[in-house]
């Protein structure tokens, strides 16, 4: 099934409320045509500011915005949203507990030919630092609108990671995104839980699994903060391998690990990037360079079953 561009998705959700909610205010730090954004200046008017490569000041006047009463939604490349504006998204919007979602794209190795500086592998991490933040990885183009669609009433600091370009069609219309996880196939033996373009690889993994016998369920954890907290009667009782596209320290598996520390009848092992830092090539290569393919997954699920 054909999916729609993830920038696409973005770019037509702000044009769609640009006049229904008046007070939808459009953020960009120079990378307007790399998110489809770059003709909205006509529909949002002096509500759509392009503040040049100055992601720190965007940062401030979104702030302001949202003093003024403004829902700012700004968009920026991931390792710029977090690493290089963090101590200005903990303090302006965070400790102001100002209303405010920032959209990091070029998710991981998504970022592909830009190479290891733009090759965010942490931001998971520094905003699930943020006390009260709401952090979102968005795996397919269905559930990146319903997930923008949920930030027009969600109150205080929203990061949402997401890769720009068209993702593998994972949902149906109609799903319903409400709980912060989908489980998207039930299974006996295992339980691997991934989250953005790792759902899709989660997927095939189940059907190698299911080739040696083994019965793998799948859940996709799109809400990394706060986590569901009907989640953990799921996970409890049998082991559960996490995926992502991220260092394994601060995402996905990190939150898993905290979430999971107190109970003891659940094995854990967490499949990420390790200690690694960015690098360019083709999306393949990088994914088979940073052990996260779904032929890598399986092997790692066979293993860790068999030495639990």
């Amino acid at each position: 099934m054909t999916s729609k561009e993830m920038r696409l998705v973005y770019r037509d959700f702000l044009a769609e409320h640009s006049h229904a909610t008046e007070r939808l205010a459009v953020l960009e730090a120079d990378l307007s045509s790399s998110m489809a954004t770059n003709k909205l200046e006509e529909l949002f008017g002096k509500r759509y500011v392009n503040v040049g490569i100055m992601e720190a000041e965007m940062m401030g006047v979104a702030a302001g915005l949202s003093l003024l009463g403004y829902k700012p939604y700004i968009h920026t490349f991931g390792p710029f949203a977090s690493r290089r504006v963090f101590d200005q998204v903990f303090l302006s919007l965070g400790y102001a507990q100002l209303d405010a979602t920032i959209i990091g794209s070029d998710a991981g190795v998504s970022a592909e030919m830009n190479g290891g500086t733009h090759m965010p592998f942490e931001d998971l991490g520094l905003m699930r630092l943020i006390p009260q933040a709401t952090v979102f990885e968005v795996s397919d183009d269905i559930q990146f609108k319903a997930v923008l669609e949920q930030t027009l009433t969600l109150k205080g600091l929203t990061y949402i990671r997401t890769i720009r370009k068209a993702p593998q069609r994972i949902y149906p219309e109609n799903q319903d995104f409400t709980k912060g996880f989908c489980q998207l196939r039930d299974g006996q033996d295992v339980t691997i839980v991934a989250s953005g373009i790792m759902v899709a690889e989660a997927l095939k993994v189940a059907d190698l699994l299911e080739k040696e016998g083994i019965s793998a369920a799948v859940i996709d954890l799109f809400r990394i903060k706060p986590l569901p907290e009907e989640l953990k009667g799921i996970l409890l009782g049998k082991p559960v391998l996490t995926a992502e596209n991220h260092n394994q320290i601060g995402g996905l598996g990190s939150a898993l690990a905290e979430y999971l520390s107190e109970e003891n009848n659940c094995p854990l092992r967490r499949i990420g990037v390790k200690e690694r830092f960015g690098q360019v090539g083709q999306m393949s290569y990088l994914m088979e360079e940073y052990g996260l393919t779904a032929q890598h997954l399986a092997d790692e699920t066979l293993d860790f079953i068999n030495t639990k």
